[in-house]
């Protein structure tokens, strides 16, 4: 159990999970600093902690406008979205890159046209694929309502289009490739995500 004063990135630190080094971000970015949530979020019970948490934070955001459906891109965002889904008493579903490397909804999931939906993910950078997924649920005409995450390493500054709160938000340094003095130095860089190099 997190006590509610507790720092999130303390809890990270705890489970060896707020990892320092050169890596390749999913954004495509580069960073010395690394959030590995399936480290924390393996444990089920800090799992359901975070996410009643979450779910607290994104009530408050709405002022507990209801929240038919929960999404989350997968691979990162299914343990805490389903978790929050349960939290707010929503069904949970997910969306999954194609072959072409796009969102989609596959495995028969389909939205109502005006259903409410929020968007919760582990970690927000760019918030390239928090976008991404509500694109993809407003294409069936769902209503999203608001984003969450854990983690929100943009400093509060990443824009996906609606309003978005987090767990914890830091400015972690990040560079493009081409500009990363990490390179520059030939320290090799690791992409320890969810997706393939």
């Amino acid at each position: 159990m997190i006590p509610q004063d507790d720092s999130i990135l303390k809890l990270f630190e705890s489970f060896g999970a707020y990892l320092r080094g050169h890596f390749r971000l999913t954004s495509g970015m580069h960073s010395s600093e690394y959030l590995q949530c399936a480290l924390v979020l393996q444990h089920p019970s800090q799992a359901e902690a975070l996410g009643r948490r979450l779910a607290d934070k994104v009530q408050r955001l709405l002022g507990g406008r209801p929240v038919q459906t929960v999404a989350a891109p997968a691979l990162g965002g299914l343990i805490i979205g389903h978790e929050v889904a349960r939290t707010l008493g929503a069904r949970f579903l997910f969306t999954e890159r194609g072959a072409d490397g796009r969102m989609t909804l596959r495995r028969g999931f389909c939205l109502r046209p005006g259903e409410t939906a929020v968007v919760i993910e582990d970690v927000v950078t760019t918030g390239g694929s928090t976008r991404e997924v509500i694109d993809v649920l407003r294409a069936t005409g769902a209503e999203v309502l608001a984003a969450g995450s854990i983690i929100d390493r943009s400093g509060g500054e990443a824009d996906v289009g609606v309003p978005r709160v987090a767990l914890e938000t830091l400015r972690a340094v990040a560079w493009p490739p081409d500009q990363c003095p990490l390179c520059a130095q030939g320290i090799p860089v690791v992409k320890p995500g969810s997706r393939p190099s």
